[in-house]
Formats: structure tokens, sequence, C-alpha cells
């Protein structure tokens, strides 16, 4: 558990009502983590290979992550499984968390999905951080080579995914982290288990090698930071060249190392931290997530207020059902704004939706 913190886990709904899990901890600017195809909230809380990068991104902001459908606490059994389902995934998470502008990590096909969502939204994000990053998947341009092993692993994925068989966890669990000890092993083994099933794995494998985010990364006006391990066994450094190169206002930091789930005490996990950290700190214009220390702060009365326009009540309304005058309630509503940090009714509305305000 990343300094002792904590994590709040929610649920959300998807445009198309898919059921998305989603998860807060730290304090300060948001920053989203888009995560790749390997995610369980819970699990990945406790996990020795995670751990770190949950107290590394949690300890000056306020980080969002989430289960994309298919994995983790999402709804599993899911039709839609395509890249733009997991767009709309983001999209969901991003508006029950009430971001009007903030930050993303986007971790291997995470960073695609990061891509499109800014090539969408981009009054939404400010930076964007893209850790193992390819612009498209092999069936999108790769040669016949590649498409043939690519073929080849989606079959064995089908076949081993999650299946107490060592021979088939070690070979995944080898290509993400080649230099990890039995433990780490053991921890990664255990995640692709938790995390899905073998065949929404092998169908997820087959959309992450088909899309191209390329015409959408060259739209991106927002600075970013790229970095990609030189000798990754996962995806090949050239790929987070190519991606780096695409992005108009890009950094790239090559990491020397081999981990694709990098380790703590490896020299190329403080390079990346640090770098990431720096990055985003230049960006000055982010509003902190509130906490539910921000709805501690309102009174009684404040909150009866606040459940009353979480539920569509106009002032006029309030006042009625209050016995109190109009102005009363803008007062009541202006010191509202100011404790939770927002300036209109809708984001006040998803704030204390957000907390269980109101229905």
């Amino acid at each position: 558990m990343p300094n002792g913190s904590r994590q709040t886990i929610r649920i959300c709904s998807a445009a198309d009502g898919v059921h998305i899990a989603h998860s807060r901890s730290g304090r300060g600017p948001p920053l989203v983590f888009a995560p790749g195809w390997f995610t369980h909230l819970q699990f990945n809380w406790e996990s020795a290979v995670w751990r770190h990068w949950n107290e590394a991104l949690s300890e000056r902001r306020t980080l969002v992550r989430y289960d994309p459908r298919g994995c983790g606490l999402s709804d599993r059994e899911v039709d839609d499984l395509s890249f733009e389902g997991w767009i709309r995934d983001l999209e969901a998470v991003a508006d029950a968390n009430g971001l009007r502008r903030f930050s993303i990590l986007g971790f291997c096909q995470g960073a695609a999905v990061a891509v499109a969502y800014a090539a969408r939204h981009p009054e939404r994000i400010s930076r964007l951080v893209l850790y193992g990053s390819y612009p498209r998947g092999v069936y999108a341009g790769g040669d016949a080579d590649a498409i043939r092993l690519a073929r080849g692993m989606q079959e064995m994925i089908h076949q081993g995914w999650g299946v107490d068989v060592p021979a088939y966890q070690e070979l995944f669990a080898k290509l993400l982290m080649p230099e990890g000890g039995p433990e780490m092993l053991r921890w990664l083994c255990e995640q692709q288990r938790r995390s899905t099933s073998a065949q929404t794995a092998a169908r997820l494998f087959d959309v992450f090698q088909s899309f191209d985010v390329r015409p959408s990364a060259r739209s991106i006006a927002q600075p970013a930071l790229v970095a990609h391990l030189r000798n990754d066994c996962m995806i090949p450094f050239e790929q987070g060249r190519e991606m780096a190169a695409l992005l108009p206002d890009a950094r790239f930091v090559p990491l020397e190392g081999r981990n694709h789930m990098m380790l703590p005490d490896e020299p190329a996990w403080s390079v990346f931290v640090s770098a990431v950290h720096a990055f985003l700190a230049e960006q000055a214009d982010e509003a902190a997530v509130d906490s539910p220390s921000d709805f501690d702060a309102l009174t009684a009365r404040e909150r009866t207020v606040l459940e009353s326009i979480a539920n569509g009540l106009s002032n006029d309304e309030i006042a009625a059902r209050l016995f109190v005058s109009p102005k009363t309630v803008r007062n009541h509503v202006t010191r509202i704004f100011d404790k939770l940090g927002v300036d209109s009714r809708p984001q006040a509305i998803v704030h204390a939706r957000r907390a269980g305000i109101g229905h």
C-alpha cells in the first residue's frame, strides 16, 4: 500500500452501459493512468510488481486508475471489446471523476488509448506521458514474419493464459520481466489469472495488434513525454521512437534496461520517475481533484443545499423547501462552490454524486 495511503474504488458506466471500475489515491492535481490489458485495481494495488508505480504516481498527484472493459473489477463478459470501447471507458472515468483538465499517463496499449482520447478531447488534456508505447499494431502494418509471430502468440494466449501450467505462465512473465526474480514472476503469473480470462485476453491481443493511432498522434498539440526501454523485450525500442517522432511536441527519454515492467531497484526506474515528476510539475493550470475532506468542510445546511442541487432543484425550489429566501440559498451555493473548488452547478453535481450525495 503506497506510503500507507489507501485507494477508493467506485463504479461508473460507459456510454454503452458497460460498468467500469475506477479508483483514486493520493492528493493534488489529477493524473489518469491509462493501463494496458493486464490490470486489476485491487490486486495491482497490493502487488509487488505495481506497488512502486502506485506509490510514485500518488506521491504528488491524485492518481486515477481504472480497469478497462473485460479486465479486473470492470464488466468481464462484454460483447464490444473494441479499441473504440476502451476509449469510451476512459471518457466515462474522466467524466465520473469530474476532471475538467488533466494529465494522462498511458502504459503500453493504454498509451494508444490516451493518444486517441487526447486527439478527440484536446481541451481536457494538459500533458501526456507515454511509457512502452507503440503507434500501430502488427496487423496494421507489420511484415509477414511479424504477423505470423503475432498470430502464434495469440493462439498461445488463448490456450495458456492463466492456466496452472508453469511453462505457459512463465513465457508471458519472462517477456514482461526477463530480469525479474522468482517472487516477481509469481506475482505476474497470478496477475494473469486475476486480470482477465484466456478468451478475453486473446480477443484483446488481436484488438491491440490492429489499431493505428498515427493520424491522432500527429494532431496533438499538448506537450508529451515518451519513455521507452532500449532493450524492452515486449515492445521494441523503435516503436517508442516512432511515437515520439509523430507527436509534434514530444520529448523522448531512452531508458536502459530489459524489463517492460520496471523494478524499483533498477536505475531506469529512478530516471523515469524523476523525468515524469519534472515534466508534470511544469503544468500549472490543473485543478486539484476534490477529496472527501472537501465535503467534510460543508455545514449540515450546505450539505442539504448540495443534495437539492444534485437532485436537480433550482434555487427558488430549494428556498421554498427550506423556508428561506432565494438570496440565502444563493449565498449557500457560493460557499459550497468555494469549498468544493468548482464554478458551476454541473461540476458541483458531478462531485456530489461521486460522493454519494443525491440520486
